[in-house]
């Protein structure tokens, strides 16, 4: 009873832990990066990359300043 408790339990925190990058302002998004985890990378660069092109001049000035930041 208490692996099944404990094995419910994992998968309901693995479910929730999941990140919502759609959710995050550009400001947010350019803020973390180089910063998230490498399982979340795809989903992160999908989401940046949609908004690169609506970006004002300063959001894309610290887009580009931080960019180095996505490849490590």
């Amino acid at each position: 009873m208490r692996k099944i408790v404990v094995s419910i339990i994992f998968v309901f925190t693995s479910l929730m832990a999941k990140v919502d990058y759609s959710e995050m302002s550009t400001q947010e998004l350019i803020a973390i990066m180089g910063y998230v985890k490498s399982e979340n990378k795809k989903a992160f660069n999908k989401e940046l990359n949609s908004r690169v092109p609506l970006m004002n001049t300063k959001e894309y000035e610290m887009y580009k300043k931080n960019k180095e930041k996505l490849n490590r």
